[in-house]
């Protein structure tokens, strides 16, 4: 049951991101004067739509209505004035703007608006995916932000720290832990004095300083103490012989949560694109040392092209395994996942893909710069072979999703 709400909570947060992105797209070209002949929540099939009443204006008879249900008869028939339809697949929405393709001059349409207005109107989409992370995280900061990354954004003057923690889950016998004292259920709250988050920081920190003495910073039974562990040294199977859990930790802001939340954006934008780098980095190295001879060498391009896999989720991931386990994790987790996503999907629309948001605009400024014009057959070819690589990306991707998920 978790997981059929999991997957229903998915596509609609999904839906919500995508409506918000084709939202951003919809105001900036109505704002360089562009006429959008249809804004659509779904996809087609079409449920049910309105077109706005041409009469709606000052001085319109009182009762009138600003919208009018458009019946089915007229679906296949163009309209004056703007469209907006519900439809059958909860997997996003579209903005379809009049005069779509780079070459065509007629006004009102996208092609006759300028290269700054075109600009705006591609980017229009990327703009609110960040908006909508900004006021998600932002919220968040007020409510309490769960902790997810190393050196997660936050203002300490303005911070209280809950919940969070590492426990001693398991001591193995005969382990430098165990000669120590170390026992079950002990909290590490800090290691030489330095201030401990996650789990991940002791094993980083032991592994750098194996062979040494440290001292582990616990808290027990509502006591506080500080025992000194001689670490196995590097070449040992552990240096401390502990198995740890983590207890979440969140942190809640009051003034500085708007900072906080723009923060957080920016911070996670960054690791949005360091990510996708090693994600590329690691297919082509992979890829490139398949032809070398030595054997090593091959073993390891393997490793990176399982890396660069694994680093990877397509929509069935998303929906079907992240989704559920964020949201039996709690809203606030949830809520934090809804942003990462909002921010991952403005990061992939500025990317020169010519199906893309940022790709359509480069090939609209090389024709551009080139001082040629950018014909719509030319446009719709180029786009189209960009569209079906993606696709076909996106169905591998979820092809590995499942395979995970058996």
């Amino acid at each position: 049951m978790n997981i059929v709400f999991g997957i229903i909570i998915g596509l609609l947060i999904l839906m919500a991101l995508v409506v918000i992105h084709e939202l951003g797209h919809f105001l900036l070209a109505r704002k360089n004067g562009v006429k959008v002949n249809e804004f659509g929540i779904g996809f087609p099939p079409r449920a049910i739509a309105w077109v706005r009443n041409p009469k709606w204006q000052k001085g319109t008879k009182n009762g009138e209505k600003k919208w009018l249900r458009l019946p089915k008869s007229e679906w296949d028939k163009p309209q004056k004035t703007l469209i907006f339809s519900l439809n059958w697949l909860p997997i996003g929405g579209f903005c379809a703007m009049d005069g779509e393709s780079d070459s065509d001059t007629r006004k009102g349409t996208f092609g006759a608006a300028s290269f700054w207005g075109k600009t705006q109107i591609l980017f229009g989409g990327v703009l609110m995916n960040w908006l909508a992370a900004f006021v998600i995280l932002t919220v968040l900061a007020f409510v309490g932000m769960p902790q997810f990354i190393n050196n997660q954004f936050y203002l300490g003057q303005d911070a209280e720290i809950i919940g969070g923690g590492v426990t001693v889950q398991e001591v193995m016998a005969d382990s430098p832990a165990a000669g120590a004292g170390l026992t079950t259920g002990d909290q590490i709250t800090a290691v030489d004095g330095e201030t401990i988050i996650y789990p991940d920081d002791i094993t980083e920190y032991n592994s750098t300083h194996a062979g040494e003495t440290i001292t582990y910073t616990i808290t027990r039974d509502d006591q506080t103490l500080e025992i000194p562990v001689q670490l196995n040294p590097a070449d040992a199977e552990y240096a401390l012989g502990v198995s740890m859990t983590y207890g979440q930790t969140f942190i809640r802001s009051t003034w500085s949560a708007p900072l906080v939340g723009l923060g957080t954006t920016i911070q996670l934008t960054g690791e949005t694109f360091r990510g996708l780098g090693m994600i590329v980095w690691n297919l082509i190295s992979g890829v490139a040392s398949q032809f070398s001879p030595d054997a090593a060498i091959r073993e390891s391009g393997q490793a990176a092209l399982s890396t660069a896999g694994d680093s990877v989720s397509g929509p069935i991931g998303i929906i079907g395994v992240l989704f559920p386990a964020f949201a039996s994790a709690g809203a606030a987790n949830l809520a934090f996942l809804a942003a990462l996503i909002s921010v991952s999907l403005a990061c992939m629309n500025v990317l020169p893909i010519p199906a893309l948001d940022g790709g359509r605009w480069l090939l609209i400024a090389i024709y551009r710069l080139r001082h040629k014009t950018l014909d719509q057959a030319t446009e719709e070819k180029i786009v189209s072979r960009a569209f079906m690589v993606l696709l076909l990306l996106i169905i591998l991707i979820s092809v590995l999703d499942v395979m995970r998920f058996f």
